[in-house]
């Protein structure tokens, strides 16, 4: 619903909608007004009324009751558009901000660039790239640079944004003499995830978060030495953990690799002491 801060994402969902039922040209003007006295305006009066009242079911209350009394769908959606389609530019200094921090972190690949994707629409619609307007068709290859350039600051704004265990395949794109497009990209990153088997389920992301926290709470002032009784795991046999923090039991985070045992145990026995912690 239009709230007064999403316009441009409200007027791209109902343009769709209204297109969907062949209904868009009488919002935008394509459509005259006939006479009161042509045959065909009662039909045209019913289908501007029932527009009418979609608009209105589409927005908030308090805006609804401002446009509630517009006999004209063309001056409904011509007065949303001049009170909201303005430029925020503070809408578009978040924008940027949430762009360029974003990383993958916990999330699956799909995930992370879903997130990205829609952040990139959105900021396309108030800063959208510009097109030619000239009378004869230029033959310059400015327009077509200039969204080569848009392209490519988006492939590099995902790649820097994945994890570190996707560096191999990170370096083999930008490697590239030609650039790819983003499908493409995404294809080979993809393949990459599986067949890594970066796999993160909910339990791991909670083990990596409290391990990355203990970690982070200990640096610059060590680790205090556990000086209880040492805890044997009873499924795996192993020191140093308990069999409810064991990976071998419950499934391996995806930075571990199964045959660094080292690892594993002492990365058990942080998350153990994180508990007991706790």
């Amino acid at each position: 619903m239009l709230n007064g801060s999403n316009y441009h994402v409200w007027a791209r969902s109902m343009r769709c909608a209204l297109g969907a039922k062949n209904k868009f040209e009488f919002v935008d003007g394509s459509i005259p007004i006939p006479s009161t006295f042509d045959p065909s305006y009662k039909s045209w009066n019913r289908c501007n009324m029932i527009i009418h009242s979609w608009i209105v079911n589409s927005v908030v209350k308090s805006i609804g009751q401002s446009i509630i009394f517009l006999e004209n769908v063309v001056d409904v959606w011509n007065d949303l558009k001049e009170r909201f389609s303005q430029g925020d530019l503070i809408r578009i200094s978040e924008l940027q901000q949430e762009i360029y921090g974003i990383k993958q972190g916990s999330l699956f690949v799909t995930e992370f660039y879903s997130e990205l994707k829609i952040l990139w629409e959105e900021l396309e619609t108030y800063m959208p790239i510009p097109c030619c307007a000239c009378p004869v068709k230029c033959t310059c290859v400015a327009m077509r640079n200039a969204r080569q350039f848009h392209t490519l600051n988006h492939f590099i704004r995902f790649l820097t944004g994945l994890n570190e265990n996707f560096s191999v395949v990170k370096s083999q794109i930008l490697l590239m003499d030609l650039v790819p497009s983003m499908n493409q990209i995404f294809y080979m990153v993809i393949q990459h995830e599986r067949q890594g088997n970066f796999i993160v389920n909910d339990e791991s992301k909670a083990l990596i978060n409290a391990i990355d926290y203990k970690r982070s709470q200990g640096r610059g002032k060590g680790f205090a030495q556990n000086s209880g009784p040492k805890k044997i795991c009873t499924y795996y046999g192993k020191t140093g953990h308990t069999i409810e923090t064991c990976y071998r039991k419950h499934g391996f985070p995806p930075h571990f690799q199964k045959g660094n045992s080292s690892m594993v145990n002492n990365a058990c026995s942080e998350t153990t002491d994180l508990k007991e912690d706790l």
